[in-house]
């Protein structure tokens, strides 16, 4: 997968992260984006785009990611996918299929079971922040907010910002945000 389609999955990341107590996955849902519409089927849950051809938003960049299928599918399990298309800005760290797949085994499979959308709910929106910053503007600051009301720790590594202990891989800009591709899943701390 391209460095391109990574960044765009962790727009659509954010996004999702941001709106996620709106989302509504057996209706039709209009968005402040007048030229997008997400819709999704009764019977599957999963949400597809119209769209007019205008700046592909975090949902868009996230589904036509190879690299982060399982991001979507926690995305889809927890009910956020309407949220990626909000208006935003957003930003939002997107693991790769390849971060997930570092955590314990069964802990994904776990997850995704409905009876712990709760809980997969509070982990994705954890990688979310409010605003639109820059892989360099990261730099200034020492922890960052999150969606799900928590802290995300960041560090300077070699001249470089690591989120929560991740690296960024890539960052691309969106429509409604910005997407930071990072190596690591960000599990909030517990009580």
């Amino acid at each position: 997968m391209t460095l391109t389609k990574h960044l765009f999955l962790v727009v659509a990341i954010a996004a999702l992260f941001s709106s996620c107590n709106e989302a509504k996955t057996d209706a039709s849902t209009s968005t402040s984006d007048k030229n997008t519409e997400v819709k999704s089927t009764e019977r599957t849950g999963q949400a597809f785009i119209e769209d007019d051809g205008s700046t592909p938003n975090v949902l868009q960049l996230a589904i036509g990611s190879k690299d982060h299928t399982t991001l979507v599918a926690a995305v889809q399990a927890a009910q956020l996918e309407n949220a990626l298309v909000n208006a935003g800005p957003l930003m939002v760290f997107a693991p790769t299929n390849e971060a997930f797949a570092t955590l314990p085994e069964g802990t994904v499979e776990n997850l995704l079971k409905p009876e712990n959308k709760d809980v997969l709910a509070n982990i994705l929106k954890y990688h979310v922040t409010p605003g639109n910053y820059s892989k360099e503007f990261l730099k200034k600051f020492k922890k960052l907010g999150q969606a799900n009301n928590g802290y995300v720790q960041v560090e300077i590594v070699d001249g470089e910002p690591m989120i929560g202990g991740a690296k960024i891989l890539a960052s691309i800009t969106a429509g409604n945000g910005i997407v930071h591709v990072i190596d690591k899943v960000l599990l909030p701390p517990t009580d």
